[in-house]
């Protein structure tokens, strides 16, 4: 399993089990999030339930639903910010961020980030703001957004954020993986664990199985 870590503050913060779309010439990565009970997989199978022989009992009194995305990384929800506060921020984070890039890394960015951020602008009253599981205070920014209508928000990372930190990483390095069910509208994804040999020893893997 492919997974994103922050350059800035080395927190891990989507992974290739959740598609992407690429908006703003690249800058930013829009990921579906799921409401989803933690610990469970909701599966709607179309039967009836009064044909089935009872009610839809519905999701238990104590279940904790969550943010798939934000379960998985544990991001950490921020205070809003105000356009001012904002604009701070990204100033800084382009400063920072800068500084890891190489030249045409860094040209592509400084040509596009500002289109990114007159998008996320654009949003801001409408904005819920993560940062890593660190809370790292130059860490990049996730941002969740709901469209009108929708029960689910959508996901918006800076795509800098991820140069070059793209990192395979194996289920005990990654311990969430072992318990939790990633779902979207399309497709169930489950990890399992098990055992494989290999130059350090035995070690446990995530795999992803699509059902």
């Amino acid at each position: 399993m492919l997974v994103y870590q922050d350059l800035l503050s080395g927190d891990e913060l989507l992974s290739d089990s959740f598609p992407y779309r690429e908006i703003e010439n690249g800058m930013l990565w829009e990921v579906d999030g799921k409401w989803v009970v933690q610990g469970a997989v909701d599966v709607d199978i179309g039967a009836n339930p009064s044909a089935e022989g009872g009610e839809d009992e519905g999701v238990d009194d104590q279940a904790v639903k969550v943010v798939d995305i934000v379960d998985t990384f544990r991001l950490q929800e921020q205070p809003p910010f105000d356009k001012k506060q904002f604009l701070t921020q990204i100033k800084k984070f382009i400063k920072n961020l800068s500084e890891k890039l190489d030249d045409e890394q860094k040209e592509k960015f400084r040509k596009n980030i500002e289109g990114a951020t007159k998008f996320l602008l654009s949003k801001i009253k409408d904005l819920q703001f993560f940062v890593g599981e660190s809370m790292h205070d130059d860490g990049c920014l996730v941002f969740a957004y709901y469209k009108d209508g929708s029960a689910d928000p959508d996901i918006f990372v800076l795509r800098p954020c991820f140069e070059g930190g793209q990192v395979l990483k194996s289920a005990n390095n990654w311990p969430r993986c072992a318990s939790a069910s990633l779902v979207t509208s399309s497709f169930i994804l489950e990890c399992s664990l098990f055992s494989i040999f290999c130059a350090g020893g035995l070690e446990a893997l995530c795999v992803v199985f699509w059902l």
